[in-house]
């Protein structure tokens, strides 16, 4: 089986291009395939390969104290999903390009875990009685394979046009608790901490995204599957893939 892991971690990188090249050096001798992104905010990383080749990739990461706190999320399937191995420096490990979302400028906005999610809408509302919005910061085409049932969708192509999107919405938000989620958590974090520096005090991220939910509780509350950026397309609530034949 093909371990397949999605991780990203914000945290200042003084040398991103060598760290680049150490993490691309690490992965190529684990035999791993994926993409690996780093920038002065952090890394994002999705790799695939043997679970030998990933728990000493991810082990040896987590002892550098940057990164000892990185979550790392995993799922298995029979293929290998990424074709090759990519490693890129680029100006933001997910591209917003708005000053006040920016993690490494302000103190991290409030989370909530997903038990605590799944318990709020079976109950059908948060523990003090208020409303809660489930609001995708994803774009339309991962919407498509699956999203929480009657979360607020907006219909944007790319993270960078949620602000403007989300505009006509806020007004009827102002007295529910909004939960911003996203695949991992990554777009979501971003998303939360704009929206609260931004004047949106009613705002938590999704901890670990829908991703994070699927391992925690499972699919309760969510409709369909969470689109993925590798060839298996999309993930259940199982975590199983919805494209996966063995290699040949």
């Amino acid at each position: 089986m093909i371990a397949n892991t999605a991780a990203y971690h914000f945290t200042p990188v003084a040398d991103p291009d060598a760290l680049c090249a150490t993490l691309l050096a690490r992965a190529e001798a684990a035999d791993l395939r994926g993409t690996v992104l780093v920038a002065g905010e952090g890394i994002n990383l999705f790799l695939a390969g043997s679970e030998t080749g990933i728990d000493g990739f991810y082990a040896t990461l987590h002892a550098d104290p940057r990164f000892a706190g990185m979550r790392v999320k995993t799922s298995y399937s029979r293929m290998q999903p990424f074709a090759r191995l990519k490693a890129k420096v680029k100006p933001e490990i997910i591209s917003f390009r708005i000053d006040d979302g920016q993690p490494l400028a302000y103190p991290r906005a409030p989370s909530v875990d997903p038990a605590t999610v799944q318990r709020w809408l079976r109950q059908g509302h948060d523990d003090d009685g208020k409303p809660v919005v489930m609001l995708d910061t994803r774009n339309t085409q991962e919407i498509e394979f699956g999203t929480f049932q009657d979360a607020l969708v907006l219909p944007i192509t790319k993270f960078t046009d949620l602000p403007e999107a989300l505009a006509p919405h806020r007004d009827a938000l102002r007295d529910s608790t909004v939960v911003s989620f996203c695949t991992g958590g990554i777009r979501c974090e971003k998303a939360a901490l704009w929206m609260r520096n931004d004047g949106m005090d009613n705002v938590l991220q999704l901890e670990g995204g829908i991703l994070g939910y699927f391992e925690a509780v499972g699919g309760e509350g969510y409709d369909g599957r969470c689109f993925v950026f590798d060839e298996r397309v999309a993930l259940d609530p199982a975590l199983n893939p919805m494209v996966d034949h063995a290699a040949e």
